[in-house]
């Protein structure tokens, strides 16, 4: 943890910071006084030298005053590509202090996810996810602040602080409200760009900015002049001090000091001296005055400010070729400067610990290093973090600084810098090692295998330029057979991610057609076929299922390849509304002893988890609601493990959502999907995922009787068209269709149900539960075109026939009793009762019920769907049912 050191220049600092203070001293009396207490941001906003520092170091006087844990980080300059370098100097001491079983057992789950890129622990063989690693760094915050309440927080220069700490800091800040601790933040108004500055800003967003630090005025800066060289200081002497430093705080404080060791007398014949001191104090008068401590104590300032971090006398001797002894005392003579500074009561160096005194000078001699001697240091800076065994990430910042020089063992070692890079959590860090290591260049040989490399980092990211770097790897040699294929793969991935469907189904079938292992061929088939399936625009391939169907007659399920295809027919036959024992029959056949292969799970990438999801779902539509809810809960189960907390956990939640909406648990499923929802808004709006996870709230809102809801949530999370270029289940139109109906729109339901029609014979999807858009259609037809309505329903029918399930044929039975009346409507409704009573979806069959009820005027069968109703939460459903009673529409 970085001390924010407690010295006379800090409190001096604090003139006319009296505002501030009494902010902070209020924010530290609130975390003290109650353990449930919700957390608190505070930040210091103002340009260099204004304070923020002082603050900082203020708040942890008060701090410690009242008894609190004080930690605390600071961001550097040359240290932003350091990924997690912040967060690391905030938690790490105080995990390393605890025994390793103590700190597994603190975090829990989340020590195998967090504690590598807190570097308490080691990486797993599988790439981490960013989201999941960021939401386990604040669930050990949340855990250690409990432990160490009252607890508080200093981030110095976070304009500064790596991407990936300011990823954490803005989560953490999100979740304050169950947090009780004290997070204090000082930066700088721009300093910061691109994803860091959303970060920063987001967590800006939530906290309270103290008031805006300025130049100290005249007055206060007569004061603090007089405070420190005495009384006897003439105004005069004071106005220069305030005109030559523009009531900067760092700059008076470092020219005061300057002042008392020239010994120059405060009055007025002397202020004209006042000007050449100050200009010693930074930029080339700090550096001349470097040089005048000698060539060795410049080579020690030289070092650490290529480390940057992590500065020990021993390490910074190393780099300046100095023995020891010479290196500590260019340690003391830097320290007597206030060039740095020990944390160390006594202000000695140790072998532990130094730092700028202020990150002006620290920039100041960085840049005073000639350009071919920074550069040189740096490479050497790499070898010897490398030979410390601190590993190739750490020893990756500094070979990012050294020019290209066709040197191979450079390339390796960023090639392993990125896969540690990964394997933390930080692929931004792993692409700028891999761009770099293409400057070096490669040799021809090892090129390919970069690119993929690099592909695969920045998949997610930034699928564009995967598509260049994927692109350029298959045209060069040097991959091999299976890395050749794996490319073709991730390189379709990017072409979807990029709306590039076509073009991703060339790619594959390319490839199928030019390989002569024809394991490659079918699995590369699979991978054609399973991007068309999921993209419901397909055009480009007219007689696919036939196709599809063909090929899987031929599959018996020895290889995972095979079992693609047999989920990719069985999923197609759902959707289009084959026979659903022949689609369960299918999906069974993929099933290894009931359980998904290997290689074919949820967190493995040969695949990824379009199949699983396909094979679900399949179950779920198909009435084996109890397979289906099965692979959700160990999709949503295997996710929280494996800490993929982005969107491959909101889509599972989305789908643990549908399970509960299929079985008529409404509560749980609002629960679930809301979740998704909350997840999804963190990767991005417009995905599939959060197409998933908008359509199915909305459709159990809906099915609560919750309308206004209903449509509030679509309003807020834009549930309109354009709809995803990939497939949503249940079908999105027909579900705003009827928003639109319930909330009075009945035309624009009416066409959005005739929009659903033509996408859906387009593509040959004729399973009316997962497309419900005929029997919706036919309520809304019922007054205005009951011959068309009736017809409708007669399609309807067949098509649930054709498919089999007890839902489906229900679910056509009750549309076709609520268009007609007497006797047949009776008998229509209480058909739809018996086919949903063996369905496991319990909302139609309490629909059903109340329906037949009415139909039938039975006060018994209204109550006993009320019953039902009310177990599933479909509070419209309970009310209408309500309301029939106490109309006296019973005989």
């Amino acid at each position: 943890m970085t001390e924010v050191g407690r010295t006379a220049a800090a409190s001096a600092a604090l003139w006319e910071r009296d505002e501030e203070v009494a902010t902070i001293t209020r924010a530290v009396d609130t975390l003290c006084a109650d353990r449930s207490s919700p957390g608190t941001l505070l930040e210091a906003r103002g340009e260099a030298g204004l304070g923020k520092t002082a603050l900082l170091a203020e708040t942890r006087r008060l701090a410690e005053a009242r008894g609190c844990t004080v930690w605390s980080a600071r961001g550097g300059e040359t240290l932003r590509s350091v990924p997690f370098n912040v967060v690391r100097q905030l938690l790490q001491p105080a995990l390393v202090s605890m025994l390793p079983e103590e700190a597994r057992e603190y975090l829990g789950d989340w020590y195998d996810i967090a504690g590598p890129a807190l570097g308490i622990a080691d990486p797993g063989e599988r790439q981490a996810d960013p989201q999941g690693v960021c939401d386990g760094l604040v669930a050990a915050v949340r855990r250690l602040a409990r432990r160490e309440w009252p607890l508080v927080l200093l981030i110095d220069d976070a304009h500064w602080a790596d991407q990936e700490t300011l990823r954490w800091l803005a989560a953490l800040a999100e979740r304050l409200d169950e947090t009780s601790v004290l997070i204090v933040i000082a930066r700088r108004p721009g300093d910061v760009s691109g994803d860091s500055a959303r970060h920063l800003d987001a967590a800006s967003a939530v906290g309270r900015p103290l008031a805006p630090l300025n130049a100290l005025t005249p007055e206060a800066t007569a004061g603090l002049t007089r405070d420190t060289l005495g009384g006897h200081a003439d105004a005069a002497f004071c106005r220069e001090v305030w005109a030559v430093t523009g009531g900067n705080p760092y700059e008076t404080v470092e020219l005061l000091a300057k002042v008392q060791d020239s010994e120059l007398e405060p009055v007025e014949s002397q202020a004209a001296e006042l000007r050449d001191l100050n200009r010693s104090a930074r930029g080339g008068g700090l550096v001349a005055r470097l040089e005048q401590l000698g060539v060795d104590s410049t080579r020690f300032a030289w070092a650490a400010a290529i480390l940057g971090g992590d500065i020990t006398v021993d390490m910074v001797a190393r780099l300046a070729t100095l023995d020891r002894g010479d290196a500590a005392r260019c340690a003391e003579l830097l320290c007597s400067a206030r060039i740095l500074s020990a944390p160390d009561p006594a202000g000695q160096p140790t072998a532990d610990d130094l730092e700028f005194v202020h990150p002006l000078i620290a920039t100041a001699v960085y840049n005073s290093i000639p350009d071919a001697l920074r550069t040189a240091m740096h490479g050497i800076a790499a070898q010897l973090v490398a030979d410390s065994g601190l590993g190739a990430a750490a020893a990756s910042r500094h070979l990012l600084q050294v020019y290209p020089d066709d040197d191979q063992e450079v390339v390796e070692q960023l090639r392993e810098a990125a896969r540690e890079h990964l394997a933390v959590g930080a692929p931004d860090a792993a692409r700028r090692c891999l761009e770099r290591a293409l400057q070096e260049p490669p040799l021809p040989d090892t090129h390919a295998r970069v690119l993929y490399e690099l592909g695969c980092a920045t998949l997610l990211t930034a699928p564009a330029t995967t598509i260049g770097h994927l692109r350029t790897a298959l045209a060069m040699p040097g991959l091999g057979d299976e890395q050749r294929v794996n490319a073709v793969f991730r390189l379709s991935e990017a072409l979807l991610h990029n709306d590039q469907l076509e073009e991703a189904v060339r790619t594959v079938r390319a490839e199928a057609a030019r390989n002569p292992d024809p394991s490659v061929r079918l699995r590369l088939q699979a991978v054609q076929y399973m991007w068309e399936g999921i993209h419901p625009g397909e055009t480009s391939s007219p007689g696919r299922s036939e196709r599809l169907a063909e090929l899987a007659g031929t599959c018996t399920g020895r290889d995972n390849a095979e079992r693609a295809l047999l989920i990719l027919r069985g999923f197609d036959a759902m959707t289009r509304g084959e026979n659903a024992e022949e689609v369960v029959e299918l999906c069974d056949r993929a099933l290894v002893n009931g359980r998904l292969a290997s290689g074919l799970g949820w967190t493995d990438t040969e695949w990824g988890l379009e199949l699983p999801m396909m094979l679900a779902n399949s179950y779920a539509y198909t009435d084996r609601l109890d397979r289906a809810e099965a692979l959700f809960t160990e999709a949503l189960s295997t996710y929280e493990t494996a800490g993929w907390s982005g969107g491959h956990l909101a889509l599972a939640h989305a789908y643990v959502g549908l399970g509960h909406r299929r079985r008529g648990r409404l509560r749980e499923a609002e629960k679930s999907l809301r979740e998704s929802l909350r997840l999804a808004e963190r990767v991005g709006r417009g995905l599939p995922l959060y197409w998933s996870a908008t359509c199915n709230l909305i459709d159990t809102l809906l099915a609560r009787g919750h309308v206004e809801e209903a449509r509030s949530v679509a309003d807020r999370y834009g549930f309109d068209p354009p709809y995803p270029s990939t497939i949503v289940l249940p079908d999105p139109r027909p579900v705003r269709a009827r928003l639109l109906i319930a909330t009075g729109r009945t035309k624009e339901g009416v066409n959005e149900l005739e929009t659903a029609e033509k996408a859906a014979a387009a593509r040959g999807r004729h399973n009316p539960v997962v497309h419900p858009w005929a029997t919706e259609l036919a309520r809304a037809l019922a007054t205005e075109d009951p011959g068309r309505a009736a017809r409708l329903v007669t399609d309807a029918r067949r098509h649930a026939e054709r498919f089999g399930t007890d839902t489906a044929i229900g679910e056509a039975l009750r549309c076709a009793a609520a268009l007609e009346t007497g006797q047949r409507a009776v008998r229509l409704a209480a058909q739809a009762v018996a086919y949903l009573e063996a369905s496991p979806c319990q909302y139609e069959h309490a629909a059903a019920r109340v329906e037949y009820g009415i139909a039938a005027r039975s006060e018994a069968e209204l109550n006993r769907g009320l019953a039902l109703a009310d177990s599933c939460g479909a509070d419209g459903l309970v009310a209408r049912a309500r309301d029939a009673l106490a109309a006296g529409q019973v005989g």
